[in-house]
């Protein structure tokens, strides 16, 4: 069984991030999932985005670094959205990761200052007509891109244009895709 590291979207550690993290425990993984915000949630996504930018996206991802200390190497990290720059940092910089899954977005390995490791198996899963990883946003490109040109990479697009089409909290939930994604998780971890 895998240790996973789940990092919360930007509405804060809601109650479909904690169901999330709590299917993966009952499926046999020893699960982590930190409060970035120390204990703030917020009703709207622009509310949520808003306080990550006060905040600091730096300051965001430094948390979520700091979260892995005294953590296995073997860490599998997982982020909802926001919470896929700690999640793809640790991936990238962290040595001894497993795997790493990205919903609701993805960045560009070369913006977080190294190259996708290699033997490091990556899933990400977004919604193929999501406003916040379409044009302008280059979410969706990278995915497409990263799926391209990494032997190690899975994109899995989703019918809809939801952004955190994953969390069940959330009216943005998405019940068939949501399903859908977990199960290609769970068998990745597997």
């Amino acid at each position: 069984m895998a240790e996973l590291l789940i990092f919360h979207h930007a509405q804060g550690l809601t109650p479909g991030v904690r169901a999330f993290g709590e299917r993966m425990a009952a499926a046999g993984h020893t699960v982590h999932v930190p409060d970035l915000y120390d204990g703030r949630t917020f009703d709207t996504l622009d509310e949520g985005i808003a306080h990550a930018g006060e905040t600091g996206f730096d300051t965001v991802i430094a948390r979520g670094v700091d979260a892995a200390q005294g953590l296995p190497d073997a860490l599998v990290p997982i982020g909802f959205s926001l919470g896929v720059l700690p999640a793809q940092t640790l991936a990238q910089t962290r040595p001894g990761a497993r795997a790493a899954v990205l919903f609701h977005s993805c960045v560009d390995p070369a913006a977080l200052g190294a190259p996708w490791p290699a033997d490091v198996p990556l899933q990400i899963h977004i919604m193929d007509r999501d406003p916040l990883a379409s044009p302008p946003e280059v979410d969706l490109e990278t995915a497409r891109r990263l799926d391209a040109e990494l032997e190690e990479a899975t994109f899995f697009s989703y019918p809809g244009e939801q952004h955190l089409f994953a969390d069940e909290s959330l009216p943005s939930y998405d019940a068939r895709a949501a399903r859908a994604a977990e199960e290609r998780v769970l068998e990745l971890l597997g």
